[in-house]
């Protein structure tokens, strides 16, 4: 079993009763996990698992594969102001996008875990407005050592990873800045 701090960044539906969660993790960076009859009624999982929750899980390794077995759920963070508008579930959604993008499955990456927990509990009781998302994206070409003085932190992101997500822009159009 492997305890850790997580934040869900993705569910997608299995079967009929169960889930994949991807999570970033503190300890383990981004990993897979299935969520076993997650969507039955009385599921130990049931309102444990939504997109942006935060708190500690306990996972067993799959012997093969990447999909690891969800054991345990302790939602700490639920960030239910993520909810109230758009612009904010937009935002949190790019934030876990990009810092998925920048990081390779089970590669620890507790820095950007910090931040990513820190943009997520802020845009849950601001606004998301466009020096939030410039801070994140500085910070995050920081972290990752391609912030450069003359540059946009954006520049350096899209040249590193290859694109950054397709959701900045409606983000940008919806909060007023400019691209």
């Amino acid at each position: 079993m492997h305890p850790t701090r997580a934040i869900v960044i993705r569910l997608t539906r299995l079967t009929d009763t169960s889930l994949i969660v991807h999570w970033f993790t503190e300890s383990h960076g981004l990993i897979k996990t299935v969520a076993k009859g997650a969507r039955r009624p009385g599921s130990p999982f049931a309102g444990r698992l939504d997109l942006f929750f935060g708190g500690e899980i306990s996972f067993q390794s799959a012997r093969k594969g990447e999909l690891h077995a969800l054991r345990e759920v302790v939602i700490h963070d639920w960030r239910e102001g993520l909810r109230k508008n758009y612009g904010s579930t937009l935002f949190a959604a790019y934030c876990c996008q990009l810092a998925e993008s920048a990081v390779e499955p089970e590669h620890p990456e507790p820095q950007l875990y910090q931040l990513l927990v820190r943009a997520l509990n802020h845009i849950d009781s601001n606004e998301p407005t466009m020096r939030a998302l410039l801070h994140f994206e500085r910070e995050l070409a920081t972290m990752m050592g391609i912030l450069h003085e003359k540059r946009e932190p954006s520049s350096s992101l899209r040249e590193t990873l290859g694109a950054l997500p397709s959701t900045r822009e409606e983000l940008i159009a919806r909060i007023g800045g400019a691209s």
